[in-house]
């Protein structure tokens, strides 16, 4: 599947990347078909109809509007150190199902800077691997607090890891068919006044097991066990 947010009058352009992809990788030239998506939604059956050097032109022969998931899932999680384990866990949450992923700044971050673009392409790569029809957002790197104190989901949850208290486990929590987020802190864990803050904001602290998994672990399994109680 191939990407584009430019379909206009029966039309959709392709920018340099993808259509060089396209005739260089694929070897696909005028005439041949393409399956696109505008990541909100919309497949498109395709005929190419102009290969230029720097865009494509795609004649639309039909279209499809896929229904959007009953439930959101917010993935709200500190960035590794390693970036790749992080772009790792990008693109295997979007294969498996999630809307929106906020990269958090906390108090025991690792990394404090990432680059909103590579976040955005990797994401984008995972949406046509998987054939997806929805493109998830990818926010800015955004402060804890900040996050916290401006989610809307009706369900909400932090993982977190006491060595005091026993934390139910999330697959007994979740209620399908209600948008949800989901924090996962850094390796250091939540500061103990993180975890006070979402607590007054009615996050509920969760567990992922009786493994402690690694950051980008944690994301992912959080997102799967979130789409599996959605079945």
């Amino acid at each position: 599947m191939h990407y584009t947010t430019k379909i206009e009058n029966g039309f959709a352009y392709l920018d340099e990347e993808e259509s060089r992809h396209i005739t260089t990788v694929l070897r696909r030239k005028t005439g041949d078909t393409l399956v696109l998506t505008n990541g909100k939604g919309l497949i498109l059956q395709t005929e190419i109809a102009e290969i230029a050097k720097r865009f494509m032109v795609a004649r639309v022969i039909s279209e499809q509007r896929m229904p959007p998931a009953s439930a959101r899932l917010h993935l709200a999680v500190a960035p590794t150190k390693n970036i790749d384990r992080f772009e790792w866990f990008l693109e295997k949450a979007v294969e498996i199902g999630v809307d929106t992923l906020t990269p958090l700044l906390c108090r025991h971050s690792e990394r404090t800077v990432v680059r909103q673009d590579r976040l955005e392409k990797v994401v984008v790569s995972a949406m046509k691997q998987c054939l997806s029809a929805y493109l998830p957002t990818v926010q800015p790197l955004t402060p804890f607090k900040k996050v916290v104190e401006n989610m809307n989901e009706a369900q909400r949850f932090i993982g977190w890891c006491p060595s005091n208290m026993e934390i139910p486990h999330l697959k007994n929590l979740l209620n399908p068919g209600q948008d949800t987020i989901i924090f996962i802190g850094p390796e250091g864990d939540f500061s103990p006044e993180e975890i006070a803050l979402a607590q007054q904001h009615q996050c509920l602290p969760i567990s992922l097991g009786t493994s402690r998994l690694r950051t980008e672990t944690a994301g992912v399994f959080a997102s799967a066990v979130f789409n599996l109680a959605q079945v």
